[in-house]
């Protein structure tokens, strides 16, 4: 299941677990959010708005808040010994999508733990030794190439260019 939410202005395609880039919303790290512009909610019996689906919500968790690369504004008039500069960083958020909800249902207000991965099972674990057994591939030499001499330019009899 899909939806596409419209935030900041800006319209993103969310599924459950996605990790996405907003522009700033309220809220620290760690609490839930709620989207309430859904524009779409996709599936086996996909809903359109007009504009948007009513009853549907889509909530994410707050991971952290970062802000963008520096922007730099550099104004100049030639001649007028007149400059300006003014550097800007937009403020954004991470947000982890949790739960895709329709039919007017309220989001869980703590977030689901994340599963664990699971480690990698020692049949390639002891594989990795055997690799470094092998012997180290030495890099055999080049033999050196004679430089070309390049043939000396000849002088003009002027001794120096005319412009």
């Amino acid at each position: 299941m899909f939806a596409v939410i419209k935030t900041g202005g800006k319209q993103y395609r969310v599924s459950a677990e996605d990790i996405i880039r907003v522009d700033k919303v309220n809220g620290q790290p760690g609490e839930i959010v709620e989207f309430g512009e859904v524009l779409v909610v996709g599936g086996d019996a996909p809903q359109l708005g007009t504009p948007t689906v009513a009853g549907a919500t889509v909530a994410g968790e707050v991971l952290q808040h970062t802000r963008g690369d520096k922007v730099i504004a550099f104004k100049k008039r030639r001649r007028k010994n007149s400059r300006r500069k003014r550097g800007y960083r937009h403020e954004f958020s991470v947000v982890r999508i949790t739960e895709i909800l329709t039919g007017g249902a309220k989001p869980s207000k703590t977030a689901a733990p994340r599963p664990k991965r699971e480690p990698k099972p020692k049949a390639e674990a002891e594989a990795a030794p055997a690799t470094e057994a092998r012997p180290a591939k030495t890099r055999a030499k080049k033999p050196a190439k004679a430089a070309a001499k390049k043939p000396a330019k000849a002088a003009t009899k002027g001794g120096s260019k005319k412009k």
